[in-house]
């Protein structure tokens, strides 16, 4: 009889690996985050794992050991995942310094696997970390930790594309296993035979919207509001299309030498993938955004199902914090096929 795999959700944010993970078929035991907000959606959505809204530094082994007691009394599997903030080390943050207080949140997290010796580890973060040049080298550091408690672990740039997420993102996915060796699942999706999924495949059914507006029955399909001038910016942008199609009356001054940063103020389409999702993903000036037709950015909702959440998960918070929740979350359909991987092992 197989065992059950225990989750235990480090750096946990809205849910979105624990959300993938359950949807695979394991147990959601625990999760830990410093973010209010996000602590609230994680509680809202796994109502039977304990949490913990505190700094992971401020949090002991001792206690860990006390909960990975209480939670697997039948001595199932554990899994620890530990998908640290990735702002030092994303493409997007120009203001990178080596004293950043959370590079070594990697570390903080090395402190538990060393501490218990989880059957599984997971890990995901922005391809970046494993390249950083400053003092502190969390994701080798964390390698050599893996090496020196005897892991079989593997790790690799993968696409969100190629697991159906309908989304042009690339993360850093480490998978590690104490007892065999441990492989991260092959492509389920490769733009040819099985084509990329679309954001018409995720939000074409949900109603129409305006800018500022909620609707009366859907949660979370609720917008945020655009001047009057980028109203008039996206009537004149046609589906995937951007700032190109503007009459250079509407142009920002910034832009009109500039060729670059060409998803800002763009339209997504219908028929493609949407671009990365970031923590401003409903701002309709902060990357390609806009709905492919409505006059308008996302809704949190569509942002969600375009991160591949399920229609009914609840997020809390004011509209941007929800916003930065879906941002940094591991898209859950992405973390439920590696989840199915792992379980083979199980």
């Amino acid at each position: 009889m197989k065992k059950t795999i225990k989750v235990f959700d480090f750096f946990s944010g809205c849910g979105g690996t624990s959300q993938g993970f359950k949807q695979a078929g394991m147990e959601i035991a625990f999760g830990i985050d410093l973010n209010k907000d996000a602590g609230e959606t994680f509680k809202s959505n796994f109502s039977d794992s304990i949490f913990m809204n505190m700094d992971i530094r401020d949090l002991s082994i001792s206690k860990i050991k006390e909960i990975v007691k209480t939670k697997n009394p039948k001595k199932d599997y554990i899994l620890f995942s530990g998908c640290a903030p990735c702002q030092p080390f994303s493409s997007q943050n120009n203001n990178k310094a080596d004293d950043d207080p959370r590079i070594d949140m990697l570390g903080e997290f090395s402190r538990f696997v060393k501490g218990i010796l989880p059957d599984f580890v997971f890990v995901e973060n922005v391809p970046g970390i494993q390249k950083v040049s400053s003092k502190s080298r969390p994701f080798l550091d964390f390698i050599e930790t893996l090496n020196e408690l005897g892991y079989f672990y593997e790790h690799k740039v993968l696409p969100a594309l190629w697991f159906g997420v309908p989304q042009r993102r690339e993360r850093l996915v480490l998978v590690a296993s104490k007892h065999k060796i441990i492989q991260l699942p092959k492509a389920t999706h490769d733009g040819l035979i099985n084509p990329y999924s679309t954001v018409k495949d995720w939000i074409y059914d949900l109603p129409e919207i305006k800018a500022g507006c909620i609707h009366p029955e859907i949660a979370d399909h609720e917008t945020a509001k655009l001047s009057p001038l980028n109203i008039e910016r996206i009537k004149v942008t046609p589906e995937g299309g951007g700032r190109e199609s503007w009459p250079e009356q509407l142009l920002l001054n910034c832009h009109k030498h500039h060729a670059g940063h060409t998803d800002v103020y763009g339209r997504l389409s219908w028929d493609k993938p949407a671009s990365s999702l970031t923590t401003k993903c409903i701002s309709y000036s902060n990357g390609r955004f806009g709905h492919p037709e409505q006059n308008r950015a996302l809704s949190v909702r569509e942002a969600a199902c375009l991160q591949t959440f399920p229609r009914d998960y609840k997020f809390f918070g004011a509209l941007q914090s929800k916003a930065r929740q879906i941002g940094n979350a591991v898209p859950p359909l992405m973390a439920e096929i590696i989840g199915r991987e792992i379980i083979k092992l199980s």
